[in-house]
């Protein structure tokens, strides 16, 4: 089974910009859609982006559309969530997580997760 690592969080201002990565290891990868979930304190987890196995085709919840953008290494193992426009709403802890495209796929592999602060 892959571990996921997430990493790159971090406190910010609104308006700025952050790179969350998140590393696989002791697994497949390549082939794999990856996918970006996040969860704020007292709120349920929330989709967030999808990357399919070739990174031609991505899809976005429409909270971050427009102002995020996932990609992927497959050389690296490393799938990658740019964020920009940050606002405090989007402070959450965010988990990658290998599995289906979309928010109601199965997912079989998740990562511990980074926490994003944004400060107004």
């Amino acid at each position: 089974q892959v571990q996921l690592v997430e990493s790159g969080g971090g406190l910010v201002q609104a308006g700025g910009s952050l790179r969350l990565s998140c590393a696989a290891s002791g697994g497949t990868f390549s082939g794999y859609v990856m996918n970006w979930f996040r969860q704020a304190p007292g709120k349920e987890r929330e989709f967030v982006g999808s990357i399919n196995w070739s990174g031609g085709n991505t899809y976005y919840a429409d909270s971050v559309k427009d102002r995020f953008a996932i990609s992927r290494d497959d050389a690296e193992k490393t799938v990658y969530l740019q964020m920009n426009s940050l606002k405090p709403e989007d402070t959450a802890v965010y988990y990658c997580a290998r599995g289906g495209f979309g928010p109601a796929a199965n997912y079989d592999s998740w990562g511990q997760g980074t926490q994003v602060t944004v400060s107004s």
